[in-house]
């Protein structure tokens, strides 16, 4: 099986392209008659067979039936979403959806993948997927230090997810002005930024050395720190669109579909394979079909992409639907919601271009 299409000809990318924008389109074998009449080849019929017939010879395309046109094959797929597929460009009404999104200024990642989620599953009637980071992997951007009486101090600390959390501490020593700014310092320059796990002890026995005057401070502060990292679980899913499958005759096999169900509500397995990616290259990730090792997913493509605030990965936006999923569409969904949610949260990086006005399309090519 050739690989990467180095031998693949012009003519057989325009007729690959056209079959599979066909099928996905229709949902249905294709045939040449269809392509001579609906997608203009200038071509004859028997051209177009005799190409279909080595495209599938090279694994690029499957005959379910005897008599039945051509599918594509993930070999196929595969094929097209790195090289064939064009940009989606998004419409001014699929703009002004997504842009509601950013004109709700939502501050917290969970409100925020919640309304992202079910934008994300109206907008490409599929099952959209939102995954917020569990406290294991959180850590804290700022800390802030606020004087409440000579013996009880409120911590503030900033979320990478863009969530606050505070707790109040009471102090076993008569605290001042002077020890919190000196505290909030060195928990800003040495503590802010690690997960639970690099907090050491020989880390905090290190701190509560350097602090001088006020030491007995330290241990109790960086106990309710640890704690606050610590409380929480390996991370969420939350789904919006699930019915959204049910239209798809692909999903129609009620065993097969129960069991996709089980994988999606049970979350372990989705949790571990975006945390697993390989890649975090800021892109969306296209898995199709096999490629996929959860086994009830390997009917299935799912399209996901990292969010980002602070340096951290918080959570992950993605789109799960059959193999003949309109790619072009799912991508720049799921890349301009993970952008956009990473400006929000991240107001330091900023929105990409045209987040407010227009979409960043500027450099897509128009979808034919």
């Amino acid at each position: 099986m050739n690989g990467d299409g180095s031998l693949l000809n012009e003519r057989k990318k325009l007729i690959l392209k056209a079959i599979i924008e066909a099928h996905v389109k229709e949902g249905e074998p294709v045939g040449s008659k269809y392509l001579t009449q609906n997608k203009q080849i200038a071509l004859s019929s028997a051209t177009i067979r005799n190409e279909m017939s080595e495209l599938e010879e090279m694994g690029y395309l499957e005959q379910p039936h005897t008599s039945a046109g051509r599918v594509p094959s993930e070999h196929g797929y595969r094929f097209y979403v790195n090289s064939l597929m064009q940009k989606y460009r998004m419409s001014q009404n699929e703009l002004a959806r997504m842009n509601t999104l950013v004109k709700s200024r939502l501050a917290e990642v969970d409100k925020l993948l919640e309304t992202a989620t079910q934008l994300a599953a109206a907008l490409t009637n599929y099952t959209s997927i939102a995954i917020k980071s569990g406290q294991s992997a959180a850590v804290i951007t700022k800390f802030r230090l606020v004087f409440l009486t000579d013996e009880m101090l409120m911590l503030v600390m900033l979320m990478a997810d863009g969530s606050v959390k505070t707790s109040q501490i009471h102090a076993e020593i008569r605290i001042d002005a002077d020890m919190l700014e000196r505290l909030e310092f060195m928990l800003n320059t040495r503590v802010a930024g690690k997960r639970a796990d690099e907090i050491t002890m020989p880390l905090v026995m290190e701190l509560e050395r350097s602090f001088g005057d006020g030491d007995s401070l330290v241990g109790p502060v960086l106990k309710c720190i640890c704690g606050t990292l610590g409380d929480g679980s390996d991370g969420e899913v939350r789904l919006s669109g699930v019915n959204n499958l049910l239209e798809y005759p692909e999903y129609a096999d009620a065993r097969k579909f129960k069991d996709l169900l089980g994988v999606l509500e049970e979350k372990r397995d989705l949790l571990k394979l975006v945390s697993e990616s390989d890649e975090d290259t800021g892109r969306p990730q296209v898995i199709i079909g096999s490629e996929n090792s959860v086994e009830e997913m390997q009917d299935s493509a799912l399209v996901f992409q990292k969010i980002h605030s602070g340096g951290k990965v918080v959570g992950a936006i993605g789109i799960l639907g059959p193999r003949r999923m309109d790619y072009s569409k799912v991508i720049s969904t799921v890349e301009y919601i993970a952008e956009n949610i990473s400006g929000l949260l991240d107001p330091e990086k900023g929105l990409p271009p045209g987040g407010e006005s227009g979409g960043n399309n500027n450099n897509r090519k128009e979808q034919s």
